[in-house]
C-alpha cells in the first residue's frame, strides 16, 4: 500500500535549514522530477479511500496539490479548482489571510457557491495553517468540505483540523530527523 511513495519519502533528501530538518520530494517540492507513476499510485489510493459520488469538486491550493488534484480529476472526470494566491477579481471571489510555519500570505477562492460539496487536497500538512484558514473560509461560504487529504503528514497541525470538526485522512505521516525520513503511519494502516 503506496509502497512508491513510502520510498520515495525514505530516500528523499535531507537539508538543514537553519535548525529545522527540511527534507526535499517530489510532491511537495516538485524536486527532483515528479514520477507520473507516484502521482498515479497516490490518485489512485485518494480515489479508492473517498467517496468520489458525493463531490462537485476538487480543490487544492496552488502549487505543489496540483499535480495529484488534477490526476485525480482526471481519473474521475470531477472538476478541479485551484485557490490561487494572486486574485483574479472575478464576481464571488473570497480573499482569505493564511499563515504557516513559514510564510504568510493572502488566498483566493474562485469557481466555489454556496451549497457545493467538495473534497480537499493537499500536497504536506505541517502547522496546519493553510488549511485551517482555507476550511474556515469554505464554511463561512457554505461550501461543505466532505474531506480533507493530504498526501504527507508531518507535525501535528492536523489537530487543529479536528478542533474544526474535520477529519484530515494523511495518506503518509513522517518524522524528519538529521538521518532522514521516518514513515510513522501509513492510512489504512492499523
Amino acid at each position: 500500500m503506496l509502497e512508491r511513495l513510502k520510498s520515495s519519502l525514505i530516500n528523499s533528501p535531507v537539508i538543514k535549514r537553519g535548525e529545522y530538518n527540511y527534507f526535499i520530494h517530489p510532491i511537495s517540492d516538485g524536486v527532483p522530477s515528479i514520477d507520473p507513476r507516484l502521482v498515479e499510485e497516490i490518485s489512485d489510493y485518494i480515489n479508492k479511500i473517498t467517496d468520489m459520488k458525493r463531490v462537485d469538486t476538487i480543490l487544492t491550493v496552488e502549487a505543489m496539490g496540483i499535480p495529484v488534484a488534477n490526476a485525480l480529476s482526471l481519473k474521475t472526470g470531477i472538476p478541479l479548482t485551484i485557490v490561487r494566491k494572486r486574485p483574479y477579481f472575478l464576481e464571488g471571489e473570497v480573499e482569505l489571510s493564511q499563515s504557516t510555519g513559514y510564510s504568510k500570505g493572502v488566498l483566493y477562492i474562485n469557481g466555489l457557491k454556496r451549497g457545493d460539496r467538495i473534497i480537499i487536497v493537499d500536497d504536506v500538512i505541517s502547522t496546519g495553517g493553510t488549511l485551517i484558514a482555507l476550511v474556515k473560509a469554505l464554511k463561512t461560504m457554505g461550501v461543505e468540505v466532505l474531506d480533507v487529504i493530504s498526501v504527507i503528514g508531518r507535525g501535528n497541525g492536523y489537530l487543529k483540523l479536528k478542533e474544526l470538526g474535520v477529519e484530515p485522512k494523511i495518506l503518509v505521516t513522517i518524522d524528519v530527523g538529521e538521518k532522514g525520513v521516518e514513515i510513522k503511519h501509513v492510512f489504512g494502516d492499523q
